[in-house]
């Protein structure tokens, strides 16, 4: 079963994530990637507190550029999830799937820029190494 373990924001920050338009972009969160709306707020920013799994983060109407922020998730199961997210719709093409390589270890990865212009990177750390460091 696929699923968002661990969320990190690409500037330290999950619980501020700028969106130019909050309406508009709960949709996507909700319908495409799966999330759903935990609680919203209209102080001291329209907000929206966003749940999946094991993780939340925040998007909200803040000034700040969307193009320039995003998180990464460590994912369960990643080719799964990427399935999931274009039987439901995902119009934006994801990058394809390919292995990153962070701090020696292999991940793979694909991309996803919401049509807010946040960028998400999901990745699983691929089983071969991570078996390898367990034992």
């Amino acid at each position: 079963m696929n699923q968002l373990e661990k969320v990190f924001g690409y500037r330290g920050d999950t619980m501020h994530l700028p969106v130019q338009n909050l309406s508009a972009a709960i949709p996507f969160y909700e319908t495409v990637l799966g999330f759903r709306v935990a609680s919203r707020a209209e102080q001291p920013h329209k907000a929206a507190v966003l749940t999946r799994d094991h993780v939340q983060m925040c998007i909200e109407e803040n000034g700040g550029d969307p193009a320039q922020d995003g998180c990464a998730f460590h994912v369960i199961d990643v080719k799964a999830l990427l399935v999931e997210f274009k039987m439901n719709g995902l119009q934006n093409a994801p990058s394809a799937l390919s292995t990153e390589y962070r701090d020696g270890v292999a991940w793979t990865v694909f991309y996803v820029v919401a049509p807010d212009g946040l960028c998400y990177w999901f990745g699983e750390r691929e089983r071969a190494q991570a078996e390898e460091t367990t034992r």
